[in-house]
């Protein structure tokens, strides 16, 4: 969710929310960087960050060759998340829907997998039998809003309201059949929501139409989860402790900026021959006797360098390391929009920004203007900039704040806000308020609550 809609824009409209923002605490929360769903779920339950997970997006570089992108399911994720540590203190579990929880694995409880799984014909719960149990329930039991970058606007939103309903009355189902002492569910509506519906709603929004038919349609989607979150609530005893969270949050999609095109114009990516068409670019012939650098497109940029003796045929001397991503990291911060206008866009190394860094992590994670402005990976469009995204419609780009609201009815804050949060003080935060020893070396910090 996004923090200003909640907080400001629609508080009156979104009552459950607001009682637990007036009882409790609440704040802007910073994501991880980069702000992607994968890895920052991960990252908020475990505490540790993207270098030390290995995880940098969606998408990762299994090894050193040029494409080599797989998806980062569950298994890439090596250390214990909270429930994990919930279970090994004595607790029960239910989790239901958390990104990065593809193949479910054994949990002192319940364990219902997220978006990225394949089909239900893979394994999807812990317990198995789970499963079957949930098809009995919901036969037409979905796991992710279907083509939710399309125009077939009404079809989504059917599908948005029968995720919500189907994620809701499961974890109500769940409560009443199991009794875990902790329970987390994941709606992804309200993201997918937001890439497919934030035009009509945003005037800022430069493709903005007014008077469009599904103007309203984030605002009473919303006010649909709130109402849920209060039936949630109502199913459980008055001392339970509730943290709302949202991994990022959200803002209008100004446009694209052609990442390897940037590259290519400038000289450092080199092609055998340009497409007449827009294609990704690993189905084009890239001449890398000649190439320094190649990106990556998504909400935030990614750049990797073509490191002699590191990649096959990598040409760029260590000893010109430094200086070459230290030239790139200047020159796309200065970047400007297509207009000429000055964009406040940053070009992160990965040393400086986590603790440590696993994996194969880019040479650099660029966000154009805190991200209002997506990179658009595929070449061929004889252009820098562009107003759509280059893998569907999309309306909306992800932001580097999500939101907390935390409410401990033993312990009421008033509507304390808090500043500072971060995704990675949830289970520093959590494991002090209820007696856990957290791993050592976690990022966070508790919060005063």
């Amino acid at each position: 969710m996004a923090p200003d809609l909640v907080f400001d824009q629609w508080r009156s409209d979104l009552p459950h929310l607001s009682r637990l923002m007036d009882q409790g605490s609440y704040g802007r929360l910073e994501s991880s960087i980069p702000a992607i769903t994968v890895p920052a779920w991960s990252c908020m339950m475990s505490g540790r960050d993207p270098g030390e997970l290995g995880i940098y997006g969606f998408r990762n570089r299994r090894d050193r060759g040029y494409h080599t992108m797989a998806i980062s399911d569950g298994r890439a994720v090596k250390v214990p998340r909270l429930w994990d540590l919930l279970g090994e203190a004595g607790w029960t579990v239910a989790t239901l829907s958390v990104p990065g929880t593809s193949p479910p694995r054994p949990v002192s409880g319940s364990q219902v997998s997220c978006f990225l799984t394949p089909n239900l014909d893979t394994p999807f719960t812990h317990p198995p039998e789970l499963g079957n149990q949930i098809r009995q329930w919901m036969p037409a039991f979905m796991l992710d809003v279907p083509e939710f970058r399309s125009e077939d606007k009404a079809q989504i939103l059917d599908n948005l309201y029968a995720l919500c309903q189907q994620r809701f009355s499961l974890a109500e189902k769940l409560l009443h059949q199991d009794h875990p002492d902790f329970l987390m569910l994941v709606d992804m509506g309200v993201d997918r929501i937001h890439h497919a519906f934030w035009k009509p709603m945003d005037p800022r929004h430069p493709q903005h139409q007014p008077q469009d038919p599904y103007a309203n349609a984030i605002h009473d989607y919303y006010c649909q989860v709130d109402q849920r979150v209060g039936d949630l609530l109502a199913q459980c005893s008055p001392e339970t402790v509730v943290l709302v969270v949202s991994d990022h949050g959200a803002q209008p999609l100004m446009g694209g900026i052609c990442l390897n095109e940037w590259l290519i114009q400038e000289g450092y990516l080199v092609l055998k021959e340009n497409p007449t068409e827009p294609r990704p670019l690993d189905q084009v012939a890239v001449d890398w006797s000649r190439t320094q650098a190649w990106g990556a497109g998504g909400y935030y940029g990614r750049v990797f360098l073509n490191v002699q003796g590191r990649e096959p045929e990598g040409i760029v001397p260590m000893a010109d390391y430094d200086r070459l991503r230290n030239e790139l990291a200047s020159r796309l911060e200065a970047l400007p929009d297509a207009q000429g206008n000055a964009l406040s866009s940053n070009a992160y190394k990965p040393q400086a920004i986590y603790q440590r860094v696993r994996g194969i992590a880019p040479d650099l994670l660029v966000y154009f203007d805190n991200l209002a402005w997506r990179s658009v990976g595929s070449v061929g469009h004889n252009t820098l900039y562009t107003v759509e995204n280059d893998t569907g419609p999309d309306d909306a780009n992800h932001a580097p704040l999500g939101l907390v609201i935390y409410h401990d009815p033993q312990r009421p804050q008033g509507g304390q806000v808090l500043t500072g949060a971060q995704l990675y003080d949830v289970v520093p935060t959590l494991c002090h308020r209820f007696g856990i020893t957290p791993p050592p070396g976690l990022r966070g910090k508790v919060w005063p609550v």
